[in-house]
């Protein structure tokens, strides 16, 4: 780790190096290897999740007309998030090489698996890794139905203030919800008068999808028992990626719209790690390690770990603070920060670790 300590004494400017801390980070992981691509990783992952969603598919058809098939609708919605995670990753460029066969390959994991567009995704989630925690920048902390921050919560009255007042409680319960606006979200975007030639064949590759899962489910089973299976499907898969992707910001400190921050620490300071070993890494798909993430978007999801001690050590010899909490303290966290804003009991901004940034 010597190679990695920056000179205190360096003569440049303070802005000069905080950049040198995120270059002199990133050419020792390079050097040591670990932006290479693991193909063969993810060529296997690829080769089970298909597996498994085409078992799931098998599984539905033997069922027949049965209640059953709800334990079917679970283990798909499982299936899925799980075909996210590696959409995700090949929208990152984090599986091959060559930027078209990452693109195509997150298009037809996203679209022809799950239904979901991926171009939409990654505009928006492009938007968050480059001002995460950031008002007006980061779409992912914009006004909608959860409130972030205390002028938000004052332009709510009737009914839809109550909710925010109850957001923090209300959090998982919403959850279930977002499933269906995500795939609302991602129909509207493809549909739009100026898509591009690849979101409309992304479009028809998406819409034959949907076409093709609800015919397969009114032809199998009756209305009732379809509707059942639909619904419990959408609600836990937004579950299960909704509760992947929340703790690793909510509750870290917002960032005003006008300050500006060096990449380290930009990425870092608004970023939470979740531990819990291999099984937290394979409910989350690797985005509990949400630092290393943010600061190697393209890296490969197996080597996160591997780069965790480098990174957090650097940290920690130049004073940036590194935050890991466990899987359920972060869910206390996020329920009580969401709580907190619909309470208008803090602001945001009254954070030392955005404080000692603020010109």
């Amino acid at each position: 780790m010597s190679q990695l300590v920056a000179d205190d004494h360096n003569p440049q400017g303070p802005q000069q190096r905080y950049t040198n801390l995120y270059t002199d980070l990133a050419r020792t992981v390079r050097e040591l290897g670990l932006l290479r691509r693991r193909r063969g990783y993810y060529w296997i992952r690829i080769g089970l999740v298909i597996a498994a969603f085409a078992g799931v598919w098998v599984g539905v058809g033997l069922l027949g007309n049965s209640w059953l098939q709800l334990l079917m609708a679970g283990a798909l919605a499982l299936v899925l998030t799980q075909v996210a995670f590696l959409s995700h990753d090949g929208a990152h460029r984090q599986i091959f090489d060559s930027a078209a066969w990452n693109d195509w390959t997150a298009r037809l994991l996203g679209g022809g698996l799950i239904g979901m567009s991926s171009s939409w995704w990654r505009s928006k989630h492009s938007r968050h890794h480059q001002a995460p925690n950031q008002l007006d920048h980061d779409p992912d902390i914009g006004a909608g139905v959860l409130a972030f921050t205390p002028a938000d919560v004052e332009e709510r009255t009737g009914l839809r203030g109550w909710l925010t007042r109850r957001q923090g409680w209300l959090f998982f319960p919403l959850l279930t919800l977002e499933g269906l606006s995500l795939y609302v979200a991602s129909l509207r975007h493809l549909l739009r008068r100026s898509a591009t030639r690849v979101e409309r064949i992304e479009a028809a590759i998406i819409l034959t999808r949907l076409g093709g899962y609800l015919t397969v489910l009114l032809l199998l089973l009756p209305i009732g028992k379809a509707g059942a299976f639909l619904g419990l499907q959408l609600a836990l898969f937004g579950v299960c990626l909704g509760g992947s992707f929340a703790p690793n910001h909510k509750g870290m400190p917002l960032v005003p719209k006008t300050m500006k921050l060096d990449f380290l620490r930009r990425q870092v300071l608004m970023s939470r790690n979740i531990r819990g070993g291999v099984m937290v890494d394979f409910a989350m798909g690797g985005l509990n390690y949400q630092i290393e993430h943010h600061l190697f978007p393209s890296m490969p999801r197996p080597t996160l770990r591997k780069v965790q001690p480098i990174v957090r050590e650097y940290c920690e010899l130049h004073g940036v603070k590194y935050t890991e909490v466990g899987l359920f303290t972060s869910y206390q966290i996020v329920i009580g920060y969401l709580n907190n804003v619909g309470l208008r009991a803090r602001d945001p901004f009254e954070c030392p670790l955005v404080a000692q940034f603020r010109g």
